[in-house]
C-alpha cells in the first residue's frame, strides 16, 4: 500500500500537502452532513412513534407496529457518539463512492445512503478486496480519527488510500494504529479493522453453527459479537422474533464487552452468564470439588431422567370409574396401564406426557359413551376432564412434580440415588454426591452453583425452555457437559457461535476436544475454524506463552503475532511486592491501562503494597481505571495495555489446571508484560527483556 496521504497532527510526519488539506476538508464537511442527517433520523423516528400511537389498525397489528417503531427510535437514540464512517470505496465501473460506517445513514429510506452499514453486502469488498481480487474497487480509503473521538470534524486527522486497481498492497498504518492504541474502559468494536479471515466468520449463514478456536489476541470475542450484529442486520425478523443471547463467563467480562453491540447500533440483545439463565434460586450452598465435578458429569443427565420418570407407574392401580350424567363409566386397569406405557415410550416432556395421559383417558371414557349413546356435547366432555376421579388417577400414575423435589430426593435419599444411578455411578461416587446435612425439605435446601445445573436439567425434562434464534457462547472451553446441555436446550432449532481456546481451559471439566463439547451442545456437525494469527498480543509475549503452551495437555499449534512493537521483561527478585510496585511505577510512565494479576490468595497483599506506595488500584469491575488489581481467576477475556504478572508459580499451584490459568494471565497484555517472580518460573522462559520499546 502506498500511503500518499500521511496522518495530520502526527509529530513523525510533516505538515500535509494542499491536496491532502482539500481532501480532509471535503471529508469533514461530508461528515457534518451525515451528522445532521442522523439527527434528523433520530427526530423522525421519535415522531413516527407518536404517529404510530394513533394508527388505525387491529389491536394486535397496532401493538406490533408500535413495538417496531419504539424499538427503532430507542436504538437510534442510544447510539454512542463517535465517527459516523471509517472507510470509503471508490468503484471502477461508474465512479461511485460509498462511505462505510457502523450504521446506514440516509436522508430518506428510498434515497441513496450517505453512509452504508458495514454489514451490507456491498460493504464486504471493504474487508475482502485486494490487488489479486479488487472486486471492482478502484480505491479503498481508510480514515484516521483521533483516539476516543466523539465524531467532531477536527478529530478526522488523516486518511489513507489503497489503489487496488493499480496492484498496491501493504500494511495499513491506520489499521495498525487502531489495533495498537491504548486500552482504557470497555472493549471497542472492530468494525473498522476486521481482517478477511475474521470477516468470513462474521458473515456466516444463520442456519450454520460455528466454533472458533482462537489463540490469544486473534479477536475471537470481537468476531462473535460482530457476527451477532451481522445476523441481527441480515435476518432481523427471524433473529429478533426468537431472540439473540450472548453468554459470557462472568459479570466482569460482560461489563467489558457491553458497549460493543450498542456501538454497532444493536441494543436489543440479552447479554448474560449461564448462571443468570438457569438460576432458579440464589446460590447459598457449596460443594466439595469432587461433588461439583460429579454434578457436572454427563452421566447425571441419565441419573436425573431415571429419577424423574421413576415417579411414573400404573402398577397396582385399579380400573377407573368416572361419573358422567346418570351413568358411571369404567375404564379397565389394563387399558389405563397401556395408555401410560405408550405415552412414556413417546418420550415427551414430562408435563406434556402428564396431559397426554389425561386426555387419552378422557378419550377412552368418551369412546365408551359414544358407543352407548352417540356423540356427547362439549360441556359433557369438559365435565369428564375435570372429574375428581380422573384427576386423582392422573396424580397417582403421572404425578405433578417440581425439579427441586427430584434433585433434593436424589441428594438426600441413598436408596433413591442408588436406584437412579445403578450402572452409572459407583458407591463412592454416590456417597460424594449426597448432601452432608440434608435439609428438612427441598424448600429449605441450600442450593450450590452445581445444583442449579441439575435443577435446570430436570426443569428441561419437565417442560422445554423457550429457545433463542442464535446464541453466542464465549469462553466455551470451560463449559461442563451438563452446562452444554443447558445451552443446547435453549437452541433446539437455533444456531450457535461457539468461541474459545482449549489452551485457556481452567475449570476441572474443561474441554480437551471441541468435538466432544459440540456434541454436548447438540451441534456435532458445527465447523471448527482455527484463528492462530494474533493482532493484539505482541510477538515477544506470544513467544513466551508458546513456551508454556508446550506443557499444556492440548493439541494446538503455536500462536503467532503480526505485532513486533511489544515488550517483555522478566523480573527475578528477592522482594516480589517491592518489585511489583516498581514495575507498576514504570508502567505508569507510559500511556494505557495497567493490570496487576496475581494468584487469588495474594491479591490483598499486592493491593496493600500498592496502597502503601501511594498507588490506588481499582477492582476489575471498575472499567476505565488506570490501574487495576485482578485475581487470576477473573482475568479471562480481559486485556490491559501493560500487565504485571505476579509470581507465576503461585498462580500455577493454586488449582489443578493452574498452568492453563497461567497461560491466560500471560496473554492479557496488548503492549507490555512484566513477569515478577521470586521463585523459578514453571516453564522455560529465557532471560531478560525482549521486544521493541
Amino acid at each position: 500500500m502506498t500511503s500518499t496521504h500521511p496522518r495530520l497532527q502526527d509529530p513523525h510526519h510533516p505538515e500535509p500537502s494542499h491536496g491532502l488539506r482539500d481532501e480532509l476538508d471535503f471529508e469533514r464537511a461530508y461528515h457534518d452532513t451525515c451528522r445532521t442527517t442522523l439527527a434528523a433520523m433520530v427526530d423522525g423516528a421519535a415522531e413516527q412513534v407518536v404517529i404510530g400511537e394513533d394508527v388505525s389498525a387491529s389491536g394486535a397489528d397496532a401493538e406490533v407496529l408500535g413495538y417496531q417503531l419504539r424499538s427503532r427510535a430507542k436504538a437510534l437514540s442510544e447510539l454512542p457518539e463517535g465517527p459516523l464512517f471509517f472507510g470509503r470505496l471508490d468503484f471502477d465501473d461508474d465512479g461511485q463512492a460509498l462511505h462505510i460506517g457502523r450504521l446506514r445513514i440516509s436522508e430518506h429510506p428510498a434515497a441513496p445512503p450517505l453512509v452504508v452499514d458495514w454489514r451490507a453486502p456491498v460493504s464486504r469488498a471493504f474487508y475482502q478486496a485486494g490487488p489479486r481480487d479488487p472486486q471492482g474497487v478502484a480505491v479503498r480509503r481508510r480514515f484516521g480519527w483521533a483516539p476516543g473521538s466523539r465524531g467532531d470534524r477536527a478529530d478526522l486527522t488523516g486518511l489513507e488510500d489503497e489503489h487496488l486497481g493499480s496492484g498496491e498492497t501493504g500494511t495499513s498504518d491506520i489499521v495498525a494504529r487502531e489495533i495498537e492504541r491504548p486500552r482504557l474502559g470497555p472493549m471497542r468494536d472492530i468494525a473498522a479493522t476486521i481482517q478477511p479471515e475474521q470477516d468470513d466468520l462474521v458473515r456466516g449463514d444463520l442456519a450454520e453453527s460455528l466454533c472458533v478456536q482462537g489463540a490469544p489476541g486473534t479477536g475471537k470475542t470481537a468476531v462473535g459479537l460482530h457476527r451477532a450484529a451481522y445476523l441481527l442486520y441480515t435476518y432481523p425478523q427471524r433473529v429478533q422474533r426468537a431472540g439473540l443471547l450472548i453468554l459470557g463467563p462472568n459479570p466482569t467480562f460482560l461489563s467489558y464487552i457491553s458497549e460493543v453491540l450498542p456501538s454497532l447500533g444493536e441494543t436489543g440483545v440479552r447479554q448474560a452468564t449461564l448462571h443468570d439463565e438457569i438460576a432458579r434460586h440464589p446460590v447459598t450452598g457449596t460443594d466439595t470439588e469432587r461433588a461439583a465435578v460429579l454434578k457436572h458429569d454427563a452421566r447425571m443427565a441419565e441419573v436425573l431422567r431415571r429419577a424423574l420418570y421413576a415417579r411414573v407407574s400404573a402398577e397396582g392401580t385399579d380400573s377407573l370409574a368416572v361419573p358422567g350424567g346418570s351413568y358411571q363409566w369404567r375404564v379397565p386397569a389394563a387399558e389405563l396401564a397401556r395408555i401410560v406405557a405408550e405415552v412414556r415410550d413417546e418420550l415427551p416432556p414430562y408435563a406434556v406426557g402428564r396431559e397426554r395421559v389425561r386426555m387419552r383417558a378422557v378419550g377412552s371414557v368418551l369412546a365408551r359413551a359414544e358407543r352407548r349413546a352417540g356423540p356427547q356435547p362439549r360441556a359433557w366432555v369438559r365435565g369428564i376432564e375435570r372429574a375428581r376421579a380422573l384427576s386423582a388417577w392422573v396424580e397417582t400414575v403421572w404425578p405433578k412434580v417440581r425439579p427441586e423435589e427430584v434433585v433434593a430426593e436424589l441428594l438426600t435419599d441413598p436408596q433413591a440415588l442408588a436406584r437412579a444411578a445403578e450402572g452409572l455411578l459407583d458407591a463412592e461416587e454416590q456417597g460424594a454426591l449426597r448432601w452432608a446435612r440434608p435439609p428438612r425439605s427441598y424448600k429449605s435446601a441450600r442450593w450450590s452453583a452445581a445444583d442449579l445445573v441439575l435443577l435446570d436439567e430436570v426443569a428441561g425434562l419437565i417442560e422445554h425452555p423457550e429457545g433463542y434464534g442464535h446464541i453466542v457462547v464465549d469462553e466455551a472451553q470451560d463449559l461442563s457437559p451438563m452446562e452444554c446441555r443447558a445451552i443446547a436446550r435453549r437452541a433446539p432449532f437455533g444456531s450457535l457461535t461457539v468461541l474459545g481456546d482449549l489452551a485457556q481451559g481452567t475449570s476441572p471439566w474443561a474441554a480437551r476436544s471441541w468435538d466432544v463439547l459440540l456434541r454436548h451442545l447438540g451441534k456435532p456437525r458445527a465447523a471448527v475454524v482455527p484463528l492462530t494469527t494474533g493482532f493484539r498480543v505482541p510477538t515477544a509475549i506470544v513467544e513466551l506463552a508458546n513456551r508454556l503452551l508446550e506443557r499444556l495437555d492440548v493439541d494446538l499449534p503455536a500462536a503467532r503475532s503480526l505485532r513486533g512493537d511489544g515488550e517483555l521483561r522478566l523480573r527475578p527478585t528477592d522482594d516480589v511486592l517491592g518489585t511489583t510496585v516498581a514495575a507498576v511505577r514504570d508502567a505508569l510512565t507510559r500511556d494505557g491501562s495497567v493490570g496487576i494479576v496475581a494468584a487469588d490468595a495474594e491479591v490483598d497483599r499486592v493491593r496493600e503494597a500498592l496502597a502503601a506506595a501511594g498507588i490506588r488500584a481499582a477492582a476489575p469491575e471498575e472499567l476505565g481505571a488506570r490501574v487495576t488489581v485482578v485475581p487470576a481467576t477473573l482475568v479471562k477475556g480481559l486485556e490491559y495495555d501493560h500487565v504485571v504478572a505476579v509470581e507465576p508459580a503461585a498462580v500455577a499451584e493454586a488449582e489443578p489446571r493452574g498452568l492453563h490459568r497461567l497461560y491466560v494471565v500471560l496473554t492479557r497484555a496488548v503492549s507490555r508484560l512484566d513477569v515478577v517472580h521470586g521463585r523459578p518460573l514453571p516453564f522455560p522462559a529465557g532471560d531478560g527483556t525482549r521486544g521493541a520499546e
